[in-house]
């Protein structure tokens, strides 16, 4: 799968945010203790075994202290890594490899950590060949585009990248029509004359008759939300019992972990939507020891 990794003057300027929010170019720790002219050897390494994601925010980090620094990958993002093993190596002035380090690592240890658990949870639906793991909206703020791509490296897919992407109408979009007295269908229909052909529309339901109605008034997405996965089935079930003459596909979404996500997808969903993956990950373990000359 093409991972296609973010375009290089995004990641340049998140990662310039980062040194700045870290007074990176004013470090004095460094200033006081290092000559500027030193040059060293830095070498990243993954302290637990891992899913690769964030090399191109490491070196940009560095580069962006070094212009010149020496940037050797020895894994590639979407790699499953090792413990003890080395994903880098930098070469260039000791003092900007020292500067850099902490934003370098913050960033691949939190993009390795989404890749991994992504990869994880994958590993535990490979079977079920009709159905995808995606991510969801719930991201780091400023780290999206990043953590949409750490997603990928871990073998899961993206959901809708913002509010423009998708049309999407969860439960208060619906008490908001309920108010005006609209029905589902109703709304279905209104959201299909004010938006553009090409769009999918999605239904978030959360119980058996809400999501009956979706399927019956148009929807093209039904999204199953904090359901059980019994009762996911029984709804998939009886609803592709209904001859609505198109294909309406199934999402399940709502506390979905490792332990779950089998039963998930045995129901029959097609996609999977995980937020975990994003706003609860764990950061990898990872170091970088420097080499003098």
């Amino acid at each position: 799968m093409e991972l296609y990794p973010p375009h290089t003057d995004l990641v340049d300027q998140i990662v310039n945010a980062a040194l700045d929010e870290d007074r990176a170019r004013l470090d004095i720790s460094t200033a006081a203790s290092v000559d500027p002219e030193q040059l060293g050897v830095g070498v990243i390494w993954y302290k637990e075994d891992a899913v690769v994601s964030g090399l191109q925010c490491a070196v940009s980090a560095f580069r962006q202290l070094d212009v010149e620094v020496v940037w050797t990958p020895l894994v590639h993002d979407g790699d499953f890594v090792q413990e003890g093993h080395s994903a880098a190596r930098i070469e260039g002035k000791l003092a900007a490899i020292l500067s850099a380090e902490r934003v370098a690592l913050n960033l691949l240890q939190r993009l390795s950590g989404t890749a991994t658990a992504t990869r994880h949870l994958v590993s535990l639906v490979e079977e079920f060949s009709n159905t995808i793991v995606v991510d969801t909206r719930k991201t780091t703020p400023g780290l999206r585009t990043l953590e949409r791509y750490a997603v990928r490296c871990g073998g899961g897919r993206n959901h809708r990248d913002n509010l423009q992407d998708g049309i999407l109408i969860k439960d208060n979009h619906i008490k908001a029509a309920r108010m005006r007295n609209l029905s589902l269908s109703q709304l279905i229909e209104r959201i299909k004359q004010n938006s553009p052909h090409l769009l999918k529309i999605e239904i978030e339901a959360d119980s058996k008759e809400l999501a009956e109605e979706a399927y019956l008034g148009g929807a093209d997405i039904i999204m199953l939300d904090n359901m059980a996965p019994s009762q996911m089935k029984d709804v998939i079930s009886e609803l592709k019992l209904k001859d609505v003459g198109r294909r309406v596909l199934f999402e399940a979404s709502g506390n979905i972990n490792s332990a779950t996500i089998r039963s998930v997808a045995e129901a029959g969903v097609d996609i999977v939507s995980v937020g975990a993956v994003t706003h609860s990950v764990k950061a990898t373990d990872i170091a970088l020891d420097i080499d003098i000359y």
